[in-house]
């Protein structure tokens, strides 16, 4: 008899982007003539940049040719590619990351659901709350926790992110192994000052505990005084593995391109305590169970670091962080006190109500889709997200509907 894993079964009912995509299928269906202006769920609108199309149209004619035909590549990536990303993302910033530590996936989401299969069952794993659902999902789904109880896991130790902390966890007074981080932060927009990380790295360090740092959305920073990487702060080299997406750096959503971070130095520990160097592991992992990004999407990702790429994707960035500053500006006009929408794509904002009762409000009176709080965890209860990766016509429209009823 085949038996399924009964970890399956702890996870709630739906997954929350298939719930809104659920509701907001019905509610089209009883009004096929309504205009939905969709907030919700982070997908980029705007096309690649010419660089990469350009990029990626080479590489698809090498392709076509016996002479320059490429097959199966490297197994964590094209030099060319790995190299870019550590002269332009880490090097040029002062942190010091080499080629050879950079593993090219097809995205952030895989890395970070994947990652877990690194670390042993008994693992004290703390998230932070509200968290992207990948980070709780993937440990249920491998049997790390017990049973959900009042929307928690059992098991987990839950970092809350309030209004009181400025949506950026403190370090808990209890152990743990095991650590997701994600700045800028997804949902809630918060970001963390290098004092803030400088704390989290000391936390791992004492503990013997890693960081897994989610940066997918560090291309919005303009404050120069925030970190883009947890390798900007000292000794996070030994503790921290750092997860980066070219999806809403360079609108790769649907292209798919990634990268995971794993210093040489970064290390876990086996039963007895001695060192595991934790690069070969994840090096094995991904050699066993990946074949790699496509040539042509990496030659396009490539181009993102041409002088002509990094103009364009700023210029894409830049027109999402304006989307935000009309949100995070019309909901403050309103009386909210928003966070995120100057060194993110999202703003969070404390609704007043239930996220499930204002989420069906916003669908059937003004037509505009939004992201409940609820979904990502019990501080976002009450909480909502509206993503900028829109047009600003739609985004100012929706903001229109939106002052009408709230």
């Amino acid at each position: 008899m085949i038996k399924a894993n009964p970890n399956f079964a702890k996870i709630q009912a739906s997954y929350l982007f298939s719930d809104i995509a659920r509701r907001v299928a019905d509610f089209s269906k009883k009004n096929p003539d309504a205009k939905l202006i969709r907030m919700g769920i982070g997908d980029v609108t705007r096309a690649l940049p010419s660089a990469c199309v350009k990029a990626m149209a080479k590489a698809t004619e090498e392709m076509g040719v016996d002479a320059t035909f490429h097959g199966y590549g490297p197994d964590h990536g094209y030099g060319f590619l790995r190299e870019a990303i550590a002269q332009n993302d880490f090097r040029s910033r002062g942190a010091d990351i080499s080629p050879d530590e950079i593993f090219i996936s097809d995205g952030a989401k895989c890395d970070t659901g994947n990652f877990q299969e690194l670390f042993a069952q008994d693992v004290r794993i703390a998230v932070p709350d509200p968290v992207y659902p990948v980070y709780v999902d993937t440990n249920v789904m491998a049997g790390r926790t017990g049973g959900n109880i009042n929307g928690r896991y059992e098991g987990l130790i839950y970092l809350d992110s309030t209004a009181e902390n400025g949506f950026v966890p403190d370090v808990p007074d209890t152990h743990a192994d095991l650590i997701y981080l994600c700045f800028p932060n997804n949902p809630t927009g918060a970001v963390a000052s290098a004092d803030r990380l400088k704390k989290w790295v000391e936390y791992a360090r004492e503990n013997k505990a890693l960081i897994l740092f989610d940066a997918a959305y560090e291309a919005f920073i303009r404050d120069k005084d925030i970190p883009h990487s947890i390798y900007e702060i000292p000794g996070a080299r030994e503790v921290a593995v750092e997860f980066r997406s070219f999806s809403k750096t360079a609108g790769f959503t649907g292209t798919r391109c990634g990268y995971t971070v794993v210093p040489a130095d970064c290390r876990v520990f086996a039963e007895n305590g001695s060192e595991i160097m934790l690069q070969p592991m994840w090096a094995r992992r991904m050699s066993t169970k990946f074949n790699g990004v496509s040539y042509p999407v990496q030659r396009a990702a490539e181009a993102v670091y041409s002088e002509e790429g990094k103009e364009q994707t700023k210029m894409l960035v830049d027109g999402y962080l304006a989307n935000a500053a009309v949100i995070r500006d019309k909901l403050r006009a309103k009386g909210f006190s928003p966070t995120g929408g100057d060194n993110s794509p999202y703003v969070w904002f404390d609704t007043g109500m239930d996220s499930w009762e204002f989420f069906d409000r916003l669908l059937n009176e003004a037509q505009v889709v939004v992201t409940p709080g609820s979904g990502f965890g019990r501080c976002g209860n009450g909480y909502a997200r509206i993503s900028a990766f829109n047009s600003m016509e739609n985004v100012l429209e929706a903001m229109e509907r939106i002052d009408r009823i709230i």
